[in-house]
């Protein structure tokens, strides 16, 4: 390659410079630098140029590694970024790397804003982030904290669900909380209004939990140990998310409770494995392309106006009926 470069009289040093300024260069002289280029496999840095002046045109992603929902935002992300003229970089949180370090890690490398997927971080930590840089939360509100928020309207998709379950007959309906997930405060405060609602408050019933399949399966051999020792399975169960609601079919179906025959599971999120399973999963969809595009625009246009306030978006849930609910099953 480096031959290439010495028989064209140009080193890739040259090259370089004369991409930085090729308005003091000739035509003819471009054109054999591009050649060479071209020959030598050089491609300008454009990250460099935008850094020189000040800019990096970076959006920072944190998300926690295997939230399949998260995937679906990341591939919504990509898209409206681009169309805005920026990248992005993301950066994982797991169980030995907390949401903090992976955000540290998209500052250093100068991202110019920070989206937070479902962020766990306390109200107090978003407020600084918030007034250091501009940030956008997705899935979680925290109303005192200095940045963006978009969310769906958790109580809307739940009433949907129960709603839907209640028409079909069911009265035994469990719920499944998410702990500390984005939206599980809502939606279990909707789930027992729901319930009160219907005039089955004496029915509510929620099983501590986490948006994880390990905390589908648990329910699922509670559930089945209860029913061992005389107590009645519930005909229904709202999981916090469609992992766990995916843990717990595992669980139910390992064991021959035949869903939707003895039992229906609903779930939340729409997550693309909802759609993937042999049976179908009746789920509340949260429309993650579009909360994906407003994620972006708030971030961008709060980079591009820096007298704009933060803001919030709430985005309408919808039921989305698959084969795991059906009709409460028969005496």
């Amino acid at each position: 390659m480096a031959d290439v470069a010495e028989k064209a009289g140009v080193s890739r040093a040259l090259v370089s410079i004369i991409f930085r300024n090729q308005a003091g260069a000739s035509r003819e002289t471009r054109e054999r630098v591009l050649r060479v280029a071209d020959e030598i496999g050089y491609r300008p840095d454009s990250a460099a140029r935008l850094l020189a002046r000040g800019r990096s045109r970076t959006l920072g992603v944190m998300f926690t590694v295997h939230q399949t929902f998260h995937t679906d935002l990341i591939t919504g992300i990509y898209p409206e970024a681009e169309r805005l003229g920026y990248d992005v970089l993301l950066s994982g949180a797991t169980h030995g790397r907390s949401e903090a370090k992976a955000v540290e890690a998209l500052l250093s490398h100068r991202c110019e804003a920070v989206i937070l997927l479902g962020p766990d971080a306390e109200p107090a930590y978003l407020d600084a982030l918030g007034q250091r840089t501009v940030a956008v939360s997705v899935s979680r509100r925290v109303p005192q904290a200095r940045v963006d928020f978009v969310h769906s309207a958790e109580a809307k998709g739940v009433r949907q669900a129960m709603d839907h379950l209640v028409e079909l007959g069911h009265r035994r309906i469990v719920h499944i909380d998410g702990g500390r997930g984005p939206g599980s405060a809502e939606r279990r405060r909707a789930y027992r209004a729901a319930m009160r609602r219907h005039g089955l408050e004496g029915e509510a019933r929620v099983i501590p939990g986490h948006h994880t399949e390990e905390s589908g399966i648990e329910t699922g051999r509670l559930l089945l140990a209860e029913h061992d020792s005389g107590r009645p399975l519930p005909t229904a169960v709202l999981a916090g998310n469609d992992r766990c609601a995916m843990g717990l079919l595992m669980s139910l179906t390992r064991s021959g409770v035949e869903v939707p025959r003895d039992l229906s599971v609903v779930g939340y999120d729409d997550s693309h494995l909802s759609h993937l399973m042999p049976i179908g999963l009746t789920t509340v969809r949260q429309d993650a392309a579009l909360m994906a595009e407003h994620a972006v625009r708030f971030a961008v246009e709060r980079l591009e106006n820096g007298e704009l306030e933060p803001r919030e978006a709430v985005l309408d849930p919808k039921l989305v009926v698959r084969g795991t609910s059906g009709p409460v099953p028969a005496p």
